[in-house]
């Protein structure tokens, strides 16, 4: 019952993550915003990574299945793949932070929206994650958790800059919200993942 649960709410993370990358990668066509940019590249980066483990915790956890050390193995380099993906995402953001040289930021409206709904369901997986992490110590379920925390960060950061660009489109305000939004998600995001893919590695070495 346990391993279902888990199973349904990486199921559902996929499902309700699957549409971001789409809506926003639309949304660039309407406005030029570099936070917009940047979140597009880390939501396809986080998408992957969910997609990894939800399969393997499947595979890890089907009934029958009882070869610990394979198990944990596969555990290990999903997390580990999870971590690269936030590293890759963080470090994609700050070169297209430091490479936009655009000023007009056009329709940020379809990316503030997702953000917004971000803030909201990733803050409630985060805690969903944490709750069956301390029922079950699986450790995908642990970075799940970590991911989600940083999503939400990330998406109250993202929220913020875009409100900025939408309400003051022409100001330098909105130049500067828009660029340290950027930086504050991809340092954050890369931060987080330097620190699961290191645990991974003491895990595996353990």
């Amino acid at each position: 019952m346990k391993k279902k649960a888990g199973r349904n709410t990486l199921l559902m993370s996929v499902v309700m993550s699957a549409p971001g990358p789409l809506v926003v990668g639309l949304g660039l066509f309407m406005g030029k915003s570099t936070t917009q940019l940047a979140d597009f590249f880390r939501r396809t980066a986080e998408l992957l990574a969910i997609i990894a483990s939800f399969i393997v915790y499947s595979l890890t956890n089907r009934d029958g299945v009882e070869d610990t050390a394979r198990k944990a193995k596969l555990e290990r380099l999903t997390n580990g793949f999870v971590g690269a993906m936030m590293f890759i995402a963080g470090i994609s953001m700050i070169l297209v932070t430091i490479l936009s040289e655009s000023t007009e930021k056009g329709n940020v409206i379809p990316g503030l929206s997702i953000a917004v709904m971000g803030v909201i369901a990733n803050t409630i997986f985060w805690f969903r994650y944490s709750k069956l992490w301390r029922v079950e110590k699986n450790e995908i379920l642990r970075v799940q958790s970590r991911l989600y925390r940083a999503k939400s960060f990330v998406d109250i950061c993202v929220t913020t800059a875009l409100t900025i660009v939408a309400i003051y489109p022409e100001s330098v305000a909105a130049v500067y919200f828009d660029k340290i939004g950027s930086i504050i998600v991809a340092i954050y995001l890369a931060w987080c993942g330097i620190k699961t893919i290191k645990e991974s590695k003491v895990e595996r070495n353990a």
